[in-house]
């Protein structure tokens, strides 16, 4: 069945001290962008963008979210820069257990229901799992009970030395996609909770897992989960998906991840569950 977490969303960003010029400054040179670039973009001038980040000029609040957009800004730090520049917040953070996502969790549930038997869930800003479909079960088999206490964290279950982590064939791999998955979020989101749960989850010892046979030459066309269920080794490949053009910060942070079957055997395999 599928559950939907209820939580609460963290409050925005506090109006930084630095102003918003030296802000949007970080984020143009985060991005690589000079300012001539990201004022041809934007429809203005360097010079402009120049006073901007220097303080001489302060920015309307359309140029405030111009260049937020044009920077591909997360929406909570954009509403942090519209705080810092004077104005009010612009993007709401609204509850997924408010009324008003009704809709929202009813297409998700729909979504992640019609992709069975193969497995998916829906995950946070923190890799909480706020959703998931029953093909998600077959991980779970055999996770102690007191690492399936809610909230679930999907880097935590996968990594962790007494959960997926030792049924994972190609563990090493697999971790430093998702560890190098995890830095660019932080990167891109500069969250502190983020960073926290990327060094945890980097800590969790490693122990390598090879095939008493190495199996045959598969031409996958994206590195695979390599996991064992009930004496079968599976491949998964990985798929996340997001909102486009969101206007809630809850919204913006979630990511929908599908595990399509890499091989025949894993396809064969799944469909015989499901009889």
């Amino acid at each position: 069945m599928t559950t939907v977490a209820s939580g609460v969303v963290a409050s925005s960003p506090a109006p930084s001290d630095q102003g918003v010029g030296p802000l949007l400054r970080g984020w143009r040179e985060r991005r690589r962008v000079t300012q001539l670039e990201l004022a041809l973009r934007a429809g203005s001038s360097a010079r402009h963008i120049s006073f901007i980040e220097t303080g001489r000029s302060r920015p309307s609040e359309e140029m405030v979210l111009r260049l937020a957009e044009h920077l591909d800004v997360p929406v909570r730090e954009r509403n942090g820069l519209l705080l810092s520049a004077g104005y009010a917040p612009r993007y709401p953070r609204t509850p997924l257990d408010d009324p008003s996502m009704g809709a929202l969790r009813a297409g998700v549930e729909r979504l992640i229901q019609g992709y069975e038997p193969y497995p998916a869930l829906v995950v946070d800003a923190m890799y909480d799992v706020v959703a998931a479909n029953r093909g998600i079960a077959m991980f779970l088999e055999g996770v102690p009970e007191r690492l399936l206490v809610p909230p679930l964290n999907a880097m935590r279950l996968t990594l962790h030395p007494e959960a997926l982590a030792p049924r994972i064939r190609n563990l090493r791999e697999w971790r430093g996609h998702l560890l190098a998955q995890m830095d660019r979020q932080i990167a891109l989101q500069r969250s502190e909770s983020l960073r926290a749960l990327y060094e945890e989850v980097a800590a969790y010892p490693v122990v390598d897992r090879t095939d008493p046979e190495p199996p045959e030459p598969v031409p996958y066309f994206a590195l695979p989960m390599r996991i064992e269920h009930d004496g079968q080794v599976l491949s998964f490949i990985s798929s996340i998906s997001t909102f486009n053009t969101p206007m809630d910060v809850t919204v913006a942070e979630l990511a929908i991840e599908t595990f399509l079957p890499a091989d025949p055997a894993t396809v064969k395999y799944l469909q015989s569950l499901s009889t």
